[in-house]
């Protein structure tokens, strides 16, 4: 004979309690404690089992039995937390309730956001309290975060063009994502570099003497090679430079296919009879505004950051040197950056907080693991 378990009271809503453990369930100000209860009792008030209820809302068939035994006994007062030991409690629910709400729907006159000391003064709380409980509720007023919506009417398209041949590349041929990094300027200090120190960091002079170059950049996706190419200016003419000399090192035989991004010097009438007279060259376009598909992207950031930001150069002819050099050493082991994502995944992207229905427009300048290095 099937084991049914101890038999459990009839839990049985009325429409006041149904309407109102609905409502907590939907409001976003709702604590998720007590939302996670109220949607218990609205399961359970189904018919479920506890052992359904606890699969389905991620928790346990013990806590599930807990907080039914609790409401059938003194309805929705018995969702509160019982007393415990110590002293009594000097914020209450409803404190703590008004704090949510007030936080998430409002703003403080003549700022922009809450602090800590503006809330405690506005709710009659103490600073340590305010701080406390957004700890607890993962607030976060002093924040923000930015993010752009592409305005391509084409970029669910380019999207999976640019991310398929990330994940699948064309046999017999070569995928390499090209940018420029214009205006990289020689820093030449108007005072020595002093070293670090113990408990001292590197410290430079905050002012210096300016000069700039650009650099044009192919990488490979395979296998993360880099092709680099320097000139003074920054038009067509250098750019189909540069697309003569990957025509040179690119081995015969093989397609090329270049991921870039929308600038005028990639499509200007000089550039497209280039391509005219070389078939085996590909331009993929990634959509306007999320730079960030191109992978080249990446590997200019740790060119900044390893090479330029704190580097020295009191020339230009150094600056150059010291990028050639530095790219060298990079193909001496290059590590490929790996797309992680599917194209179906990557336009509905959406960071925490920016409505599903916001991104469904185009996609969100968010590149968080997109790709990851090998």
């Amino acid at each position: 004979m099937a084991r049914t378990g101890r038999p459990k009271a009839e839990l049985i809503l009325s429409d006041e309690e149904r309407s109102a453990l609905e409502g907590w369930v939907r409001r976003r100000s709702t604590p998720q404690a007590w939302a996670l209860r109220c949607r218990f009792i609205l399961a359970c008030a189904e018919g479920a089992s506890n052992k359904d209820v606890a699969a389905r809302l991620g928790s346990t068939a013990h806590a599930v039995g807990r907080w039914r035994a609790r409401f059938v006994e003194h309805r929705i007062a018995g969702l509160g937390d019982m007393p415990r030991s110590g002293g009594p409690r000097s914020v209450t629910d409803e404190q703590v309730a008004a704090l949510v709400t007030r936080t998430l729907q409002s703003v403080p006159k003549n700022v922009t956001h809450w602090s800590t000391r503006s809330m405690a003064k506005e709710l009659g709380l103490s600073q340590s309290t305010v701080s406390r409980l957004w700890r607890a509720f993962g607030l976060q007023p002093h924040r923000s975060e930015t993010f752009k919506l592409s305005t391509d009417p084409y970029v669910v398209d380019k999207v999976h063009n640019v991310v398929g041949l990330y994940l699948d590349p064309p046999e017999r041929a070569l995928v390499f994502c090209v940018d420029e990094k214009s205006q990289i300027q020689a820093l030449d200090r108007s005072q020595p570099v002093l070293p670090i120190m113990p408990g001292v960091p590197q410290r430079m002079t905050h002012d210096y003497v300016r000069a700039g170059t650009t650099l044009f950049a192919a990488l490979e996706v395979a296998t993360g090679k880099v092709i680099g190419s320097l000139h003074r200016r920054h038009r067509a003419e250098e750019f189909k430079k540069f697309l003569v000399k990957l025509d040179r090192e690119v081995p015969a035989g093989l397609a090329v296919h270049l991921v870039l991004d929308n600038y005028a010097t990639h499509k200007t009438p000089a550039i497209k009879t280039w391509l005219l007279a070389h078939p085996r060259f590909h331009l993929h376009f990634t959509p306007t505004g999320p730079s960030w598909l191109n992978l080249a992207e990446q590997w200019f950031a740790e060119l900044t950051n390893k090479q330029i930001r704190r580097g020295v150069h009191k020339t230009v002819q150094a600056l150059e040197q010291h990028i050639r050099t530095w790219i060298a050493a990079w193909n001496t082991d290059p590590k490929p950056y790996i797309w992680t994502r599917t194209t179906d995944e990557s336009p509905g992207r959406v960071r925490s907080g920016i409505h599903r229905d916001v991104a469904a427009s185009g996609v969100v300048h968010d590149r968080r693991v997109s790709f990851s290095r090998r």
